[in-house]
């Protein structure tokens, strides 16, 4: 009985050992996944200054997860549910986040995703930030949805630089992702926080992102309550001024855009035939960003 005990007190204890090496309480992303999946990111001309790196094959997607873009019908489908449980599982945490720059396009329109976007804008508040960082940073959410069997893994991953304030930001202007483990896509998150500078020169209320946004306070806040693809949304206060400043007044009144024209009665981006979109899975454009594409 002895020797037998002892043999599986040895194997366990080398099972342990092997284990640790394999993951520690401080391994980062790379060392815990990089034997599970070949790597299809960018980095490798990318600055060593970066933290996120997009895909060789497309910008809006993690080529951690993906090797090739998603059909367009299967791109909407996965884009939906993306956000529907990233919405659902920050107001579960409490952080306080909303939808910004082309997504609020879409939210202006119809309330739903714009049929030729492939990523999603949000904004958060830089508390929420650092509070998704200390408890929750790479931490995988399993969510159920009706158009995916087996739902979907959700991963949850803060920029490492999120909270520095340097020459580096231009490397590193997103500072959060919601990352699609199965098909790569993902939600760009950025921190709003106080602008010390303009605040010391009498803008109380100044506010600021790392991509170079630039706000007051009675911009953002109080937020609106809204729906998106179904879901309880937040939105900013003056939404319609943002986006106008961003990108132009023509963004909420121009009704055919990327072989699409909105249907006032259906309430629909109704594809044009014969006009198909221009950059629904290409890296020559950013879907949604109209004041580059017309506007």
């Amino acid at each position: 009985m002895l020797p037998k005990l002892a043999f599986w007190l040895c194997l366990f204890t080398s099972f342990l050992a092997l284990v640790s090496d394999r993951v520690s309480g401080d391994a980062d992303f790379e060392s815990v996944y990089e034997f599970l999946r070949e790597d299809h990111s960018g980095k490798g001309g990318d600055s060593n200054k970066k933290y996120f790196h997009e895909s060789t094959f497309h910008p809006h997607y993690d080529g951690r997860f993906a090797t090739k873009t998603l059909p367009d019908a299967e791109r909407r489908i996965n884009l939906t549910a993306l956000v529907k449980s990233y919405l659902a599982t920050m107001k579960d945490l409490g952080a306080e986040t909303w939808l910004m720059h082309g997504t609020l396009i879409g939210w202006w329109w119809n309330r739903k995703i714009l049929p030729w976007d492939s990523d999603i804008d949000v904004q958060m508040t830089f508390d929420s930030m650092a509070f998704l960082h200390n408890y929750y940073q790479l931490y995988v959410f399993h969510w159920t949805h009706p158009d995916i069997p087996g739902g979907r893994d959700y991963m949850l991953e803060i920029n490492e630089q999120f909270d520095k304030d340097n020459e580096n930001n231009r490397y590193n202007a997103i500072d959060g992702r919601w990352i699609d483990m199965q098909t790569g896509i993902f939600i760009d998150i950025t921190a709003v926080k106080p602008n010390d500078e303009m605040r010391a020169k009498g803008q109380l209320g100044a506010l600021k992102c790392k991509d170079n946004h630039k706000y007051n306070e009675s911009d953002i806040f109080p937020l609106r309550d809204s729906t998106f693809e179904g879901v309880d949304v937040k939105i900013p206060y003056e939404y319609a001024w943002l986006l106008e400043e961003e990108y132009t007044k023509r963004a909420l009144t121009k009704d055919e855009f990327e072989g699409h024209k909105f249907n006032p009665t259906s309430l629909e981006w109704e594809p044009i035939k014969g006009k198909p979109a221009q950059y629904p899975n290409s890296r020559k454009g950013r879907p949604g960003n109209l004041r580059g594409n017309g506007f």
